[in-house]
């Protein structure tokens, strides 16, 4: 791409090299679970009222607006990378590693001129596209916000169900973030499978002593 685009320019969804999709991840920073990403390409006219930075709107809000974009985007994707990955190659290279894989699923049916991930940090492509890390992008670009209320929605609905799994450790409302009752849990039973070992405290705990 020969010109940077507006970051700002709420009306732009594509130029004449391809779309603009956007990529945000969640669950950076919980002690059990995955990072998931999501990235997505919206189209023209989509009502951008609707999006907010995900950790800014009420659960019924992003779980209304994830069902939007996922019936209105040109294309969506999410990705898990799991508390295993995590641990083998830390949390900022599985996050980077996320967000190329979503980028590489979305290229496979549609080309892409601009590629904006939230933060100051972004994956290694090398396929010419303009690749961009803006810091707080959840806050101002629709794409990114978009992706960043899949990425949390598509994270919740997994950590409910582990909660079904492994019901001590509260993730259905903490999500794997360090609350009282996680670490509570923690204390008596030592971490679960879904656990990052590598994430104080976990890491200095013995394996589970009693699966619930």
């Amino acid at each position: 791409m020969e010109e940077q685009l507006s970051l700002f320019d709420f009306e732009s969804t594509h130029t004449d090299d391809g779309f603009i999709c956007g990529c945000d991840e969640a669950g950076r920073g919980p002690l059990a679970g995955p990072v998931t990403v999501a990235a997505v390409i919206l189209p023209d006219g989509f009502d951008v009222s609707i999006l907010n930075d995900s950790k800014k709107m009420s659960e019924r809000k992003r779980e209304e607006a994830a069902i939007v974009i996922k019936e209105k985007a040109i294309a969506y994707s999410v990705v898990f990378i799991d508390e295993k990955t995590i641990d083998k190659i830390n949390i900022l290279r599985a996050t980077l590693c996320g967000m190329k894989r979503c980028y590489e699923e979305i290229r496979k049916d549609h080309e892409i001129s601009a590629y904006y991930v939230d933060g100051n940090r972004k994956p290694d492509i090398k396929d010419g596209t303009y690749v961009e890390a803006v810091v707080k992008g959840d806050a101002k670009i629709p794409q990114i916000m978009a992706a960043s209320i899949l990425a949390k929605t598509e994270r919740d609905h997994y950590m409910r169900e582990m909660d079904e799994m492994y019901p001590a450790y509260g993730f259905a409302a903490n999500k794997g973030y360090g609350t009282k009752r996680h670490y509570d849990a923690l204390a008596q039973y030592g971490p679960c499978p879904i656990h990052r070992k590598t994430f104080l405290p976990v890491e200095n705990m013995p394996s589970s002593l009693n699966l619930l």
